[in-house]
């Protein structure tokens, strides 16, 4: 009875080391940025609106923020979840603004550009998550 339960026990304690990553494994990161809104059209991306410039393929309904290259340098890379103040939803980063942009985000809004202008441009803040640099890679995901 005792070898039975000293296996199980060891099972279990096995089974809960093997996680390579935990929620708490990043650092939490709430910044000011100006956020814009853009739409998937060529006037205002470029001729092939629908990708982008990470190669990522842009559909009305996803929530995609582009990001200026200053904040990638700062943690806000490729497929890092951020909460953006006034949303009750998560937006994944999947495009990269023009290298003239600083401190600042766009928020993908489909083919809708009354609701593009209607956001116009505003201070807000968004919170991402930032992995440590001791732990495994992977996409940021909040907490």
């Amino acid at each position: 009875m005792k070898i039975k339960f000293h296996i199980i026990l060891y099972f279990i304690i096995s089974f809960y080391s093997c996680k390579t990553t935990d929620e708490n494994d990043c650092t939490l990161k709430k910044i000011q940025v100006t956020a814009t809104a853009y739409n998937s059209l060529a006037y205002q991306t470029n001729s092939n609106p629908n990708i982008t410039a990470f190669g990522d393929s842009l559909k009305p309904g996803l929530r995609y923020i582009a990001v200026s290259r200053d904040l990638i340098d700062s943690g806000l890379v490729h497929n890092t979840e951020v909460k953006i103040q006034g949303f009750d939803s998560l937006f994944i980063v999947k495009d990269k603004m023009n290298r003239r942009w600083r401190n600042r985000i766009d928020i993908y809004m489909d083919n809708d550009i009354k609701k593009a202008k209607k956001w116009g441009k505003k201070k807000i803040y968004i919170e991402y998550c930032i992995p440590l640099k001791d732990s495994i890679p992977q996409s940021n995901v909040l907490p």
